[in-house]
């Protein structure tokens, strides 16, 4: 695992906190979307197809301010949208250090050069900067050539300057093990504190429904790049057990209120890959209020193929500090690549109940 350990710690110690509190549900990351408006169309994007009136909103920097006080989450992920496009955003980036929040700025990075400056480097500050693999998968996934070498200017400047730099890396439908891995060989060499990946999730709106991938195809895919990195020592900003989970090894349900989402709409129910659920005027009207039990692969047909860090990682981290030797056993070991996979959730919607 890339993550330092300060943040380590400090991450722990709250959910420590929470579970000696015996609280069962409590969120590790607030996702913060403070615009919708972006500079690039990306085909698996969900975001983009909003009207003109709702991609001009902004949440203000007290809103920001407001979503963290009221969640109390020892990280923040500020997406979007194109983040670096909100003016306030410095403001809002500072004010979270101050509260001694651990940011992770999402960017496709094309403003970054033209607006690092705004910035001062901070272990509590990480450029999640959005890379889908190499040149040309990645500038097909955002639909604009030149961009991925954008990016990598962008990276390599932010890590001179002495930024914490992180890449998060979508997968789609029709990579290959080995271009996966050729990928994450190329950007151990920039400097780069970690890599995060995922599954694309089918957003419904997204324009272009043919780049998802299913649930198996995902975990055979995953299982192809982690052998091809045997014996290679890339930094992945994953835990072992969520490693473990992409590969197939685990039968995780979905932890929703570990990324609670905050928007220009208000707090999204359950999670910010669903876009049509509905909003809670407040984070405890959320947590509370929300039918968790509606969510989670088996339980949702639009949850069906999902295995995004989003929603799995809180359920890999609840599994660490329940099974610590597991976790360690899996993290010397690494993900298991070899034999059968763990059985699918059963699927519970659309079955008649008496």
């Amino acid at each position: 695992m890339s993550v330092p350990l300060r943040q380590q710690y400090s991450v722990a110690r709250y959910i420590i906190s929470k579970k000696l509190r015996r609280e069962k549900r409590y969120p590790l990351v607030l996702m913060l979307e403070p615009l919708f408006r972006c500079n690039l169309a990306c085909a698996g994007c969900g975001k983009i197809d909003y009207p003109d009136d709702i991609l001009n909103k902004r949440m203000s920097v007290k809103e920001c301010m407001d979503a963290i006080d009221e969640c109390g989450a020892p990280i923040v992920s500020i997406a979007g949208g194109e983040p670096l496009i909100h003016k306030e955003l410095t403001d809002i980036v500072t004010g979270f250090i101050k509260r001694k929040k651990f940011v992770y700025l999402c960017t496709n990075a094309v403003l970054l050069k033209k607006r690092i400056d705004d910035y001062t480097p901070s272990p509590y500050l990480t450029f999640s900067i959005h890379l889908d693999g190499n040149r040309k998968r990645h500038d097909t996934s955002v639909c604009k050539v030149g961009v991925f070498d954008q990016a990598v200017d962008a990276i390599k400047l932010a890590v001179g300057k002495g930024f914490r730099v992180n890449i998060n890396c979508t997968i789609f439908q029709g990579e290959t093990g080995a271009e996966v891995a050729e990928f994450l060989d190329y950007v151990m060499t920039l400097g780069v504190e970690g890599v995060t990946m995922s599954p694309g999730f089918s957003y419904d709106h997204a324009p272009q429904q043919g780049v998802f991938m299913q649930r198996n195809a995902s975990k055979k895919l995953f299982r192809d790049i982690f052998k091809n990195g045997m014996g290679k020592k890339w930094r992945l900003n994953h835990s072992a057990l969520f490693l473990e989970f992409l590969a197939g090894n685990e039968s995780y349900h979905c932890t929703p209120w570990g990324n609670p989402t905050r928007n220009v709409f208000g707090w999204q129910r359950p999670c910010y890959l669903l876009v049509d659920e509905g909003y809670a005027p407040d984070f405890k009207s959320l947590m509370e209020d929300t039918n968790w039990d509606k969510y989670g692969t088996g339980k949702n047909p639009s949850c069906a193929n999902c295995m995004a860090h989003c929603g799995y990682e809180p359920t890999a981290v609840n599994d660490t500090f329940s099974h610590p030797i597991k976790a360690l056993r899996k993290y010397i070991q690494g993900p298991r690549v070899e034999g059968p996979m763990a059985p699918e959730l059963p699927i519970q919607y659309g079955v008649e109940t008496n």
